[in-house]
């Protein structure tokens, strides 16, 4: 087993919407670059943000959706990886994992399975009763998607993920709603309605909808546990060990700065 470093990054400011998802890509390329050693988890409470998926500019809905969007007081990008419409805001967490590797798409259907499962675990250790599965109805519908269980028959989606894979690098990433659920699933209504695909909006929930008193901050310390607990034993696969390092947010933007290429 190969020793590494692990570095956890707690993002203390918005870089804006559009900026946050473009920092993603610019530590990507770091990480494949070798600027930056990886693997990397950067924590951050994003924007209030209508995240579209490529197949959605194609809808003849979609100039409405982005109206919708802002009328909520959502700003609307559109992000390269990803399914449908998905949404979030400060009550919400997004968590990217950056890491280098030789052969990037090796193991890329079984990320979504680990990620799905270490969320899994971080969810029901905090009173939710959470697994990984689509919900009928639920936006943005994948596979992967982590749900919680509040009644045999109410099923709220909680989380999402997707990747990006770059030769020698891959992030995956990983949208959370945690508190304040209501905004979440109005913009959603109004956003899916204008691109005329089926949503049922019972399905968008918040983790504090599983686990009453659950805050943003829980969420993260229980996060950093299961990092330092699981994954620094083995990685994805067994076969590392790592060395836990928190770096300041700061000294992450002087390391790497925003205008350094996303491309």
């Amino acid at each position: 087993m190969t020793s590494r470093t692990l570095t956890w990054v707690e993002q203390e400011e918005s870089l804006g919407a559009e900026e946050n998802l473009a920092y993603s890509t610019t530590l990507l390329r770091a990480v494949q670059r070798d600027r930056l050693e990886g693997p990397l988890v950067r924590i951050y409470r994003p924007e209030p943000t209508v995240s579209f998926g490529q197949q959605d500019v194609r809808m003849t809905g979609y100039n409405a959706a982005q109206q919708r969007s802002r009328q909520h007081g959502f700003k609307s990008m559109v992000r390269k990886v990803g399914g449908r419409a998905a949404a979030y805001h400060r009550g919400s967490l997004l968590i990217d994992h950056i890491q280098p590797a030789d052969h990037a798409m090796v193991g890329f259907k079984s990320r979504f399975e680990y990620f799905g499962a270490l969320f899994t675990n971080v969810l029901t250790r905090l009173g939710v009763q959470a697994a990984v599965g689509e919900i009928p109805g639920e936006y943005c519908a994948g596979e992967y998607s982590v749900h919680g269980v509040l009644a045999p028959n109410l099923r709220i989606k909680l989380a999402g993920t997707a990747q990006r894979v770059v030769k020698g690098a891959w992030l995956f990433s990983t949208s959370l709603i945690v508190q304040d659920a209501e905004p979440i699933r109005n913009v959603l209504t109004d956003v899916y309605e204008a691109l005329g695909i089926e949503f049922d909006p019972q399905t968008a929930g918040a983790v504090e909808d599983g686990a009453a008193g659950v805050t943003v901050d829980d969420v993260i310390d229980e996060l950093q546990w299961e990092y330092e607990h699981e994954f620094l034993s083995g990685g994805l696969d067994g076969a590392d060990t790592f060395t836990f390092a928190p770096m300041l947010w700061d000294e992450l933007l002087d390391r790497v700065p925003q205008d350094s290429s996303a491309a």
